[in-house]
C-alpha cells in the first residue's frame, strides 16, 4: 500500500466513537472526535449530552504504516473508511474547520446527512468558523439552511447560518 501522512477516517463499533478516541490517545495516536450538543426530553426532565457529529467515524492523524497499522488494534475499530480503492483522507483545513465548528457554542442546530442535494445556489461563507467555504442553500421548516459539503467524507453539515454571512 502507497501510505500518504495524514487524517484517515476510522471507522468504528457503533456507540464506541469515545471509547476508541480515548484509546488512540492512551497508545500515542493524535485522533478527532467531533461532538455536538443534543438536548435529550424525557417527560420529566431534559438532559445535555454529547454525540459525535459522525456517527461510528474517528479521524485519526496517520503519520508511518505502523501508525495506520496501529490504529485498527484498537478495540472497537473495524476498518478505515475507502472510496473505491483510495482511504478516505480528510485535508488539515477540514480537521481545522470542523474543530472551529464543533467548538463554537453559537452555532446551534447542526445536523449531518449524506443526501446531496442537487438544486439550490452556491454561496461562499464570507464570516465566522465556515468562513470560505462553499455551500448550497436549500429551504426547509420555513428557515433557510445551508449545507456545507465536505467531498472527502461525502458527508454534509446541515447548519443554520444567517444570510448576511453569504457572499452574493
Amino acid at each position: 500500500m502507497k501510505f500518504d501522512c495524514g487524517w484517515y477516517v476510522l471507522y468504528v463499533k457503533s456507540c464506541w466513537e469515545k471509547k476508541v478516541h480515548e484509546s488512540l490517545k492512551e497508545i500515542s495516536l493524535e485522533s478527532f472526535l467531533p461532538q455536538v450538543k443534543t438536548v435529550k426530553q424525557w417527560s420529566d426532565r431534559k438532559k445535555v449530552t454529547m454525540k459525535p457529529l459522525f456517527p461510528s467515524y474517528v479521524f485519526v492523524y496517520i503519520n508511518s504504516s505502523l501508525g495506520f497499522h496501529k490504529a485498527l488494534s484498537v478495540n472497537g475499530a473495524f476498518s478505515y473508511i475507502r472510496f473505491g480503492k483510495e482511504y478516505a483522507r480528510v485535508q488539515e483545513k477540514e480537521i481545522n474547520q470542523i474543530k472551529l465548528l464543533t467548538g463554537d457554542e453559537s452555532i446551534e442546530g447542526i445536523e449531518i446527512t449524506s443526501h446531496r442535494p442537487k438544486v439550490g445556489e452556491i454561496k461562499k461563507i464570507t464570516y465566522g468558523p465556515l468562513k470560505g467555504l462553499s455551500c448550497e442553500i436549500i429551504k426547509a421548516y420555513n428557515h433557510k439552511k445551508i449545507i456545507v459539503r465536505i467531498d472527502s467524507l461525502q458527508q454534509n453539515i446541515m447548519a443554520t447560518i444567517p444570510l448576511c454571512v453569504l457572499e452574493e
